[in-house]
């Protein structure tokens, strides 16, 4: 059975999936600072994995970069860029309340910055990316996973913020719709869709395991 779409609905459709990446990607603008200014307001990083984080911050860049070499509309993936900035806040948060030395994050940020200049410049084959693109998918979600296990293993996750990973989750979800309309690349689709259950998953654990739940049921 064909299923044949008229021009008008085809164009409402294109317009709903553009203001969905515009709302996207203005909540995308607040999406880590929730999880920052967490950090900070209880001194300490309990419950945050920084393995997970880097593992976040490589699937970000990748994908970033592959959108940019593909020439894909920026809209569809104008969040990166916003997000890869706030992640790098976090990292040196992060890294600051775990105490690790500062000569760590000097080396890392500078590889960093190397590579992620290497990708979007073109020195890097876009063949390279390609590759890599299919590789996001288990990265990203292992980066939840380990987070997912740390809560569970601590018990405690004092320090995430369930509305950054609410986001997360909301964000990731309306990208499953743009996408499909505006290239209905099967790699993107697979690991927005992927990302969707496991921020999920990461936000329930967190709300299960704040602190002052079970402070409250202690004064009850």
């Amino acid at each position: 059975m064909v299923i044949i779409m008229h021009k008008n609905e085809v164009s409402y459709l294109q317009l709903f999936s553009d203001i969905l990446s515009i709302v996207t990607i203005s909540t995308c603008f607040i999406l880590k600072l929730p999880q920052i200014w967490n950090i900070l307001k209880v001194k300490n990083a309990n419950g945050i994995s920084l393995i997970g984080l880097l593992m976040e911050l490589s699937s970000y860049t990748i994908m970033m970069s592959y959108n940019f070499r593909s020439g894909y509309a920026l809209l569809s993936y104008m969040e990166y860029p916003i997000i890869l900035f706030q992640e790098l806040i976090l990292i040196t948060v992060v890294l600051y309340y775990k105490k690790y030395p500062n000569i760590y994050g000097l080396i890392g940020s500078s590889c960093y910055f190397l590579v992620a200049a290497s990708f979007l410049s073109g020195i890097i084959p876009k063949g390279i990316l390609v590759f890599l693109v299919p590789l996001c998918t288990p990265v990203g979600a292992s980066s939840k996973v380990v987070q997912l296990v740390e809560i569970l293993r601590t018990k405690n996750s004092e320090s995430v913020s369930v509305l950054t990973w609410f986001i997360s989750a909301f964000t990731n979800f309306t990208r499953i719709f743009t996408i499909y309309l505006d290239s209905a690349d099967a790699a993107l689709l697979l690991n927005f869709t992927i990302n969707v259950i496991l921020s999920t998953s990461v936000m329930i654990a967190a709300f299960v395991y704040k602190p002052y739940k079970f402070k409250k049921q202690r004064t009850d």
